[in-house]
């Protein structure tokens, strides 16, 4: 039987204010025509739909089409909520979604209240059981007391136990004689980061290694970490990565869904299909007149460009003219022009009268009645019967 697995669509993210909504529509119907071409049992969609907890209308709109669509190949949709993701709004909108045949997981649940989706693939006949691990913030695990009193190493470790515990839970929904599918939206120790994630949600101490799935998954799906990698571990443990780059940190990334195929009595194998849809983001370092030179190379692609030249008054507005896909315009830091750090006098010596009054020139007030009544101020809290009134 045939799975695909994708995650961290991030439908809504601009790009230095650049709406990339057409891109997304076309990367997303990209992903429904593999699954069709395909013929998959499954599209398994590991977190981080969106890229706030607050989408727009158009995003949404977007999102929810695309599940319909992949629902119509006659693939089972099994979606959740990742990081960015606003888990409870998920599953406000579950029974509708179940309504349309979609299954969609908000908050964790337990084994035999939807957290183990099962069915009977299509092409086989064959059971298989979807255990679905959404997004756990840190206070599902680490208790107010403990994030107190215990050491960054103890939260961890408090952590790692509760993420392995419920994998444990979920897995009392397999079954013998099924594929066995885990999917997961977290870090796993030793991840590379895809270069657009928030840091404050994947550089935290709060990690699982890939081992703490065991043996018996025939595969694992990651969403979380937007670069695509086989994660070491006794079985196949998989980011798919994002299907598009979210942000130049992730220009050199590969676009890929996963094909993933399995059987009750093998292990799963997996194929890359690579996504071609969204336009290319690109790095590119030149003076004015060489970038000017090479402008017709760029195509379509979204440009960070460096500018290997000294900067001068109206030099961004000069590139942008020049490549109007140019979003973000920087200054080569060898031709920056070097500034000395500032010297900070030292007023050690100085009475606060003098202080405040260096302040004043410095702000460029001149108010005699504002240093006496500072002086007055001065002179009643340091007073000796200040406190006895």
């Amino acid at each position: 039987m045939k799975f695909l697995h994708t995650s961290d669509w991030h439908i809504g993210k601009t790009l230095k204010g650049r709406s990339r909504l057409e891109e997304q529509k076309d990367v997303l119907k990209e992903i429904v025509d593999i699954a069709s071409r395909e013929a998959v049992d499954a599209v398994l969609i590991a977190g981080d739909l969106y890229e706030t907890s607050s989408p727009s209308a158009p995003a949404q709109q977007l999102v929810v089409h695309a599940l319909i669509e992949l629902r119509k190949t006659g693939a089972e949709v099994i979606a959740m909520a990742g990081n960015h993701d606003h888990a409870i709004t998920f599953d406000a909108y579950r029974p509708l979604m179940a309504a349309a045949g979609i299954h969609l997981l908000g908050q964790a649940r337990p084994a035999k209240s939807g957290g183990v989706v099962s069915f009977a693939a299509r092409s086989t006949g064959e059971t298989v059981n979807v255990a679905v691990l959404p997004f756990l913030t840190t206070r599902y695990a680490v208790r107010a007391a403990e994030l107190l009193l215990n050491t960054p190493a103890e939260h961890a470790a408090a952590y790692d136990q509760q993420v392995r515990e419920m994998i444990e839970h979920l897995k009392t929904g397999f079954s013998d004689g099924a594929v066995n599918i885990m999917m997961a939206h977290l870090t796993i120790i030793d991840g590379k980061m895809g270069g657009g994630e928030r840091a404050a949600q994947t550089i935290f101490d709060y990690y699982v290694p890939a081992t703490a799935f065991g043996a018996d998954p025939h595969y694992v799906a990651l969403g979380h970490l937007h670069r695509r990698q086989q994660m070491p571990a006794p079985c196949p443990v998989h980011y798919s990565g994002s299907p598009i780059a979210v942000d130049f940190g992730e220009e050199e990334n590969d676009s890929v869904v996963l094909l993933v195929e399995a059987s009750p009595n093998t292990p799963a194998t997996i194929t890359e299909i690579p996504i071609t849809k969204g336009r290319r983001l690109r790095t590119i370092h030149g003076t004015v007149a060489s970038l000017a030179a090479n402008a017709d190379s760029y195509g379509d692609d979204y440009l960070r460009v460096v500018v290997e030249e000294p900067t001068r008054a109206g030099l961004r507005d000069e590139v942008v003219d020049l490549l109007p896909n140019a979003l973000e315009v920087r200054v080569d830091p060898s031709f920056a022009a070097q500034t000395a750090a500032p010297v900070i006098p030292d007023r050690s010596n100085q009475s606060p009268i003098e202080l405040f009054s260096e302040f004043c020139k410095e702000r460029q007030i001149s108010d005699p009645r504002l240093e006496t009544l500072f002086a007055q101020l001065l002179d009643a809290l340091t007073s000796s019967d200040s406190g006895s009134s």
